[in-house]
């Protein structure tokens, strides 16, 4: 940062407030992965569970596809109006696809337009979190210095972690309160609820947000034709950003998004068997992610990127098979905290590593736009995963999923050496 930095107090205050709203949309977009069998029962009747499934996923998928458009137009829209407003109006629409999606009834009272508007929430959900990750990640980057922004920025990775906690503590609370099928009537609408219900407050403390130093020195602000020319001509930059999160977002939606239905309908565990091994693995990484933040301040980012990723092509396929070969709470507990360790290493260093690669001028867009053409990938590994099962009958084929994944994050890794070592670690 070229200003002086901001104090301790105010500091914390910022990244809690960022953080915060950051862990509520990705907890809302969490949701209907963590109940996509109760919402495909809802939604998508089909007399086969693997279809109805499938289509569950679908949807949730969906949301994927509207995240680069999001990047793109909310993203310009942050790169010239500031990052505080940005947060804000994307918790509003996060609100929004998430209310949707609670209150739409069932197919069986108003047919095919529930699946319909259904799609549409969650297409909202995705416009929102195109530009979510970017924006918070590169508003912590910008007020963090040189020293600290590792640690500062995996905060925002933590958030999510956290996000993926509350879903699977509410869902694994109701479970035992309600029972399964309770859950799976309307129980599951209870957690969309919730989100819904402490939007206006998330709102509130956004609004309390100063704007970066650094955005608030730049003389003038890019307009849309200098952002698209800057994203061509920095194209090489946004495919290491694409690469980088795609290993990203695979691994964290294998670990989390599609743990609760791969436990329960592939390897025949109980739902709350499931949910506790995918709330101990959030667990996990909301501690380490910061932690290896930390470790990337010290030693590096690359280190941690080219060691994470050559782990997982090393050891995921080994460790899946030792589960499925004898499925049980313990070895699912014990592979998913494994997974969740290097998942930790990786994006302890990645994210905050593409805030200091992407251009400042376009930085939400750039960031924003990289990361979500990945998420376009890494989003659908729940129907990915199901879809190598159904073709293969192997119960393993998830690990093949995190392997193509981690040599993705490697080749990005190696080949970016150059550039980086050119490019300048300072952000302001």
């Amino acid at each position: 940062m070229t200003n002086e930095p901001p104090s301790r107090r105010r500091l914390a205050k910022a990244v809690g407030q960022v953080a915060s709203g950051n862990m509520l949309e990705m907890y809302d977009f969490m949701v209907f992965g963590y109940y996509a069998l109760d919402i495909g029962n809802a939604f998508f009747p089909s007399a086969d569970v693997q279809t109805q499934m499938m289509a569950s996923f679908a949807t949730f998928g969906a949301g994927f596809v509207m995240r680069p458009l999001g990047a793109l137009v909310l993203g310009a829209y942050v790169d010239r109006i500031g990052r505080r407003k940005g947060l804000i109006l994307t918790l509003t629409l996060m609100a929004i696809g998430t209310m949707t999606l609670a209150l739409t009834p069932s197919y069986k009272r108003i047919g095919i337009l529930a699946p319909l508007l259904v799609l549409l929430g969650r297409l909202i959900q995705g416009f929102s979190a195109g530009v979510e990750v970017g924006s918070s990640s590169v508003y912590l980057s910008e007020i963090a210095t040189e020293k600290n922004r590792g640690f500062i920025v995996a905060f925002q990775s933590a958030s999510i972690q956290l996000a993926v906690v509350l879903a699977a503590a509410i869902g694994f609370g109701l479970t035992s309160l309600l029972g399964g099928p309770v859950m799976s009537a309307w129980g599951w609408r209870i957690p969309l609820a919730l989100g819904c219900m402490i939007v206006p407050v998330l709102i509130f403390l956004r609004r309390n947000l100063q704007e970066t130093e650094a955005f608030s020195s730049q003389a003038t602000h890019p307009g849309i034709w200098e952002i698209a020319v800057s994203l061509v001509r920095n194209w090489y930059v946004g495919l290491i950003g694409i690469l980088t999160g795609v290993m990203s977002t695979v691994s964290f939606y294998v670990i989390t998004a599609y743990c609760p239905a791969f436990g329960t309908r592939v390897l025949h565990l109980g739902r709350q068997d499931a949910l506790l091994v995918t709330l101990c693995a959030g667990l996990a990484n909301l501690v380490l992610v910061p932690v290896f933040g930390l470790v990337s301040d010290r030693i590096g980012r690359k280190k941690l990127l080219i060691g994470a990723t050559a782990l997982v092509l090393c050891l995921a396929w080994p460790m899946m098979k030792w589960l499925v070969a004898a499925p049980s709470f313990g070895r699912l507990l014990s592979v998913e905290l494994a997974l969740a360790i290097l998942y930790s290493a990786y994006n302890g260093a990645a994210i905050v590593w593409l805030t200091e690669i992407v251009p400042p001028r376009i930085r939400t867009t750039g960031f924003s736009l990289a990361y979500s053409l990945a998420t376009c990938i890494g989003g659908f590994s729940p129907v990915v995963c199901t879809w190598l099962i159904l073709q293969t009958q192997d119960r393993a084929m998830p690990a093949l999923w995190l392997s193509a994944a981690a040599a993705c994050g490697l080749l990005a890794a190696i080949v970016s050496r150059p550039y980086v070592e050119r490019s300048p670690r300072q952000v302001g």
